[in-house]
């Protein structure tokens, strides 16, 4: 809980701020704007309802940072340029395979604004996962997954949960990705509701105060309860994780490659949404899972809003039979190798 206040009152500055480095230290994040007054809903509580997607943060930040980097937090003016041009380069794929009839990453991926971020995890100071514990890497390396190298395909348990449509669990869900990044915030009297694009996940966290489930039953989402802090942070503790999915996504660039970051029941999960403006959150979160690391691990997003954004059907895999074909082809190829 330590980390998680220390960075939550570190603060952020906003992603594509135009801002010098040269003026500033690029190992620290300057403090929250904390002034702001949300509007409240007819219930009285802040009102945080609307779209938050965070499509604008898949700009190759990478989860961990490049250890190039050490502690800095922030680009350097020179560095901050490459990456514009890089962004802005990626950014016209889509009109360049348009041009040449062709369809690619450009018409898949969807690419927001460079900023000056050199990782999104903030802490440890490296902004790099922390070692695993020697159980960790033995359930890693237990994991299934089609994102793992050189792995064949006889049953569907050599499939992990996002490859079969079911989740891509916590705090995955939670990061940016190539697409499909809509977040939407419901709320009720003494409820938040938070929908997610990818795989139409909805997670419904009580803020009234009642009391978690009991700790043997596991969801894949775990079970989450909230409480509203000062007038402008909504907090939210998750425990009660199943096992099967993993922490990190492949998609969110810089993420270990083989979807293979275990979750045990010990895992927890603590989150700041702070609202700084009427279109702008600050968003937090501590993951703590000492089966699996030696430490806790946080991440800092800035999001944006926009009410505006359409959520769209995320049918996963056409006809659900990416599972089969994956089976059949790795036996085809075996046999044929035989």
């Amino acid at each position: 809980m330590k980390l998680l206040a220390s960075v939550t009152l570190a603060g952020a500055l906003a992603l594509s701020a135009p801002v010098l480095a040269q003026d500033m230290d690029l190992t620290v994040l300057p403090p929250v704007e904390n002034g702001y007054q949300p509007a409240q809903t007819p219930w009285g509580e802040p009102d945080f309802r609307g779209g938050w997607p965070i499509d604008h943060l898949n700009s190759r930040t990478p989860l961990e940072r490049s250890p190039d980097h050490g502690n800095r937090i922030f680009f350097t003016d020179e560095e901050y340029a490459e990456q514009q041009e890089q962004v802005a380069a990626l950014e016209a794929r889509y009109e360049n395979e348009d041009s040449s009839d062709a369809m690619g990453m450009g018409h898949w991926a969807e690419m927001g604004g460079a900023n000056r971020r050199t990782s999104f995890i903030v802490a440890p100071a490296n902004g790099r996962l922390p070692a695993k514990t020697a159980e960790g890497e033995r359930l890693s390396a237990l994991m299934r997954s089609s994102w793992r190298q050189g792995q064949t395909f006889n049953h569907w348990t050599d499939f992990d949960s996002w490859d079969r449509c079911i989740t891509r669990g916590l705090p995955a869900s939670m990061l940016p990705m190539m697409y499909n990044n809509g977040i939407r915030i419901f709320q009720a009297p003494g409820l938040v509701a938070i929908q997610l694009e990818m795989i139409h996940e909805v997670r419904i966290i009580p803020t009234d105060g009642r009391a978690a489930v009991p700790r043997q039953i596991a969801q894949w989402m775990g079970d989450s309860r909230a409480h509203w802090e000062d007038a402008n942070t909504l907090v939210v503790e998750t425990t009660n994780f199943r096992p099967g999915a993993s922490a990190t996504n492949v998609v969110t660039s810089g993420s270990p490659p083989n979807n293979d970051t275990p979750i045990s029941t010990r895992a927890k999960l603590v989150e700041y949404f702070h609202m700084t403006g009427a279109d702008t959150i600050t968003y937090d979160f501590t993951y703590d899972d000492p089966e699996i690391f030696t430490q806790p691990w946080a991440v800092r997003l800035n999001w944006q809003r926009d009410d505006d954004y359409q959520h769209f059907e995320y049918a996963c895999h056409e006809g659900n039979v990416q599972i089969r074909n994956y089976i059949t082809a790795s036996r085809a190829a075996r046999a044929a190798a035989e």
